[in-house]
């Protein structure tokens, strides 16, 4: 059964590793890169973003929004070597890059579904965790059927055992040449990180970050969600349109939140995908505006938080000394860690679903415990080089003893 959408986007998000040392080298590439424009916020054109986040997170996150007029005019009068050293010192920076001219994409070799990359990202934060973010959007008329089946396909593009192919179906360009131009730019983006394999960072996969809103005569008063909630576990779970979905109450249950009446949530470790009805004129005006804006912005912090915590781990692992593990970890949970993002009522309800979903508690408790297991094993080395060191004392007291008594002897004979 064919339901037409009356709106769509999809964000593809890939996380990847820059060397904290390099990361100021990292920031300058960035910057002479002719494809990369520093993102500036300012609160007259940003008033959303300003008032969402609370003051200590929107100053980790967007720094730019503290700089005076007269500091962004400085800013843009730096070189590029001075900009980026500048810029390495604050928690987060962000780019925007343009492809060039206008990239659009068609899926399938005859009755194809052609698709524009109006918009792409990067986000780095000093601790060299950095995310590129696509957002993609079907273009003409098009089918909820045509998103499942494009989300499915797309976030597997930088895949390299990944032919593309799917029941004839073939992602294609029109103004680059073939879909590894595009591979090829995420790759001079990013950098292959042995970090990342060792934090079991997905490098062949984008999370997906999608919007629908469905017309109206798919979900009313009348036809019932029921009829959808099929398709939507697949479109939650980001499974092709012929996929038979087998699941139970328990887990819809887990994956699905509903905030308003026609609007739902999906949420699993692969992204969350938003599907809404045109019956609410919101659901197409407000909404898609606010979920790729400050939802966007918050589910990157979370997915900074579980990736940092991950990184952190590692690093107690590998034998980072703990004086310095412990000052990081204070640092982490002090400027961002414990911090309340907002105080939008919907904004936190999200919030609570992806801390569980990327089970960030739980993450925290293991790097809390591996921290604990580490001071309690370097006590307890320092316990017994303080054992030896006494007993190399006692035993050197005893010999002076000793000595001193046979010389006491021989001077009474």
């Amino acid at each position: 059964m064919e339901r037409k959408i009356k709106y769509q986007y999809s964000y593809f998000i890939y996380p990847y590793v820059i060397d904290e040392k390099k990361y100021n080298q990292y920031l300058l590439k960035l910057l002479t890169d002719k494809h990369c424009t520093l993102k500036i916020w300012e609160k007259e054109k940003d008033l959303n973003i300003y008032t969402y986040f609370l003051p200590s997170v929107r100053n980790y996150l967007f720094s730019s929004f503290l700089y005076s007029k007269e500091q962004r005019t400085q800013l843009e009068k730096l070189d590029n070597s001075m900009k980026s050293a500048l810029l390495s010192k604050y928690p987060c920076t962000m780019f925007e890059y343009t492809l060039g001219k206008e990239v659009q994409g068609k899926v399938g070799e005859k009755n194809g579904i052609f698709f524009d990359i109006p918009k792409m990202e990067i986000v780095c934060f000093k601790t060299g965790i950095c995310f590129l973010i696509f957002k993609t959007i079907i273009e003409n008329e098009s089918d909820f059927e045509d998103v499942l089946n494009f989300n499915y396909k797309f976030r597997d593009i930088y895949s390299e055992s990944n032919s593309l192919n799917y029941e004839n179906i073939r992602i294609q360009t029109n103004n680059l040449k073939d879909i590894k131009e595009l591979t090829n730019i995420i790759k001079s983006i990013t950098t292959p990180s042995k970090d990342a394999k060792e934090m079991n960072l997905e490098e062949e996969r984008f999370l997906t970050y999608s919007y629908v809103c469905l017309e109206q005569e798919n979900w009313n008063k009348e036809e019932d969600f029921n009829n959808l909630q099929d398709e939507f576990m697949k479109f939650s779970n980001i499974l092709p349109s012929n996929h038979q979905v087998n699941y139970t109450e328990e887990i819809y249950k887990k994956q699905i939140l509903e905030p308003l009446k026609y609007v739902k949530l999906g949420f699993t470790k692969q992204g969350t995908t938003l599907l809404t009805s045109s019956i609410n004129t919101e659901n197409y005006t407000k909404l898609p505006f606010a979920y790729e804006q400050e939802y966007l912005y918050t589910y990157l912090l979370l997915l900074y938080k579980k990736i940092y915590l991950k990184k952190m781990n590692l690093e107690i692992k590998k034998g980072k000394t703990l004086r310095k593990a412990r000052e990081e970890l204070l640092n982490f949970m002090k400027n961002i860690g414990m911090q309340e993002i907002t105080q939008n009522e919907q904004g936190s309800m999200l919030c609570n679903k992806w801390e569980e979903t990327l089970e960030l508690k739980e993450l925290f408790e293991k790097i809390k415990e591996q921290y604990d297991i580490a001071y309690k094993d370097l006590n307890i080395e320092k316990t017994q080089k303080t054992n030896r060191i006494l007993l190399v004392i006692l035993v050197g007291a005893l010999i002076f003893n000793i000595v001193n008594f046979v010389l006491l002897f021989l001077n009474l004979d």
